[in-house]
């Protein structure tokens, strides 16, 4: 692709797309979006799209008055009037991806809605499809047979963080279930390299069944350590909470929560008693206006927009996006 790549953000994506837009020089790309009786919409280019590289820039959270249903139909429309319109690619940057939490069958008939989003992906033309931290890089990494997959695991970004300011005390890894232990192992290694000594690990144990979370196991020594629990998102906080209480039972000095996306309420537990010292998440969700002002003062933002702007820069230009990406 010889002329810049297009970058178009949709709806409350706005600002993220911004940030973007800023790490690339590049402005956004104009564009049209109209509402209709009935809940119906619409949504154009207002710029010439033939024969370029676009991107499209759509965070597929929930949030008051656009639902992730909402907010993927749009975008699925969008990028089928940028293919109806002659762009030669078209890349969806969802920096938080819909219904990548239910990847596999867990009660007889289940549905695996990672798949059916890739398909809906696929069925608009869609070439790329790049978001953040996924609940299981796995399924979403095999989910598309013809929609090309980019997956940013955002360690390094929180590694960069959170190195600077944990001295020279002893350090935990804390995955918060078995799920996670690949992501929280990623983690430990980015911050290792950053610290220059080791860094411990440990994890908890967690089985949800219809809506209740149980398991007690903890495995790993966090005594005297400041135990830093990681995850792919914190919604209610409930997760997050046990392994704090267990990390603090285990003898921690410092607890402190880390994920990539926070889908934050008000009543979250993390908020109330017995809250972690310290809570990281990045801003690939805009955290809510309802929010207090109190339970803003306790969060702290990590950057993802610029990472994700140097991997549309490599792709556009044909460049291995590996050399950003930390992998285990």
């Amino acid at each position: 692709m010889s002329r810049e790549p297009m970058l178009f953000a949709l709806g409350r994506s706005k600002v993220f797309g911004e940030r973007i837009a800023f790490g690339l020089g590049l402005p956004l790309a104009a564009h049209e979006e109209r509402e209709f009786d009935g809940g119906e919409h619409k949504a154009r280019p207002l710029a010439e799209v033939g024969g370029r590289d676009v991107y499209v820039v759509n965070g597929l959270h929930g949030e008051t008055g656009a639902s992730a249903n909402d907010k993927l139909i749009r975008l699925l429309f969008f990028i089928g009037a940028l293919k109806d319109a002659g762009a030669a690619r078209v890349t969806a940057v969802c920096p938080y991806l819909a219904y990548s939490r239910k990847d596999r069958r867990t009660k007889p008939r289940d549905p695996i809605s990672t798949r059916y989003v890739a398909t809906l992906f696929e069925a608009m033309g869609t070439d790329r499809l790049i978001t953040l931290e996924v609940h299981n890089v796995a399924a979403f990494e095999n989910a598309s047979r013809t929609c090309l997959s980019e997956h940013l695991p955002i360690a390094g970004l929180l590694a960069d963080h959170l190195g600077p300011s944990l001295g020279q005390g002893q350090v935990a890894v804390v995955s918060p279930d078995t799920g996670g232990d690949k992501r929280a192992e990623l983690f430990r290694r980015e911050l290792e390299q950053r610290l220059g000594r080791p860094v411990g690990k440990a994890i908890m144990d967690k089985f949800r069944s219809e809506g209740v979370v149980s398991g007690s196991l903890f495995a790993g020594d966090v005594s005297d350590h400041t135990a830093i629990i990681v995850d792919d998102m914190i919604a209610s906080g409930g997760t997050i909470m046990r392994a704090v209480e267990a990390c603090r039972n285990g003898g921690a000095k410092h607890v402190i929560a880390a994920a990539a996306h926070g889908m934050f309420t008000s009543q979250s537990a993390l908020f109330g008693a017995g809250a972690p010292d310290r809570i990281i998440v990045s801003d690939t969700i805009p955290l809510p206006a309802e929010l207090p002002k109190s339970a803003r003062n306790q969060i702290e933002l990590v950057e993802a927009a610029p990472l994700v702007a140097e991997v549309i820069d490599r792709l556009h230009h044909g460049e291995p996006v590996s050399e950003l990406l930390p992998f285990v």
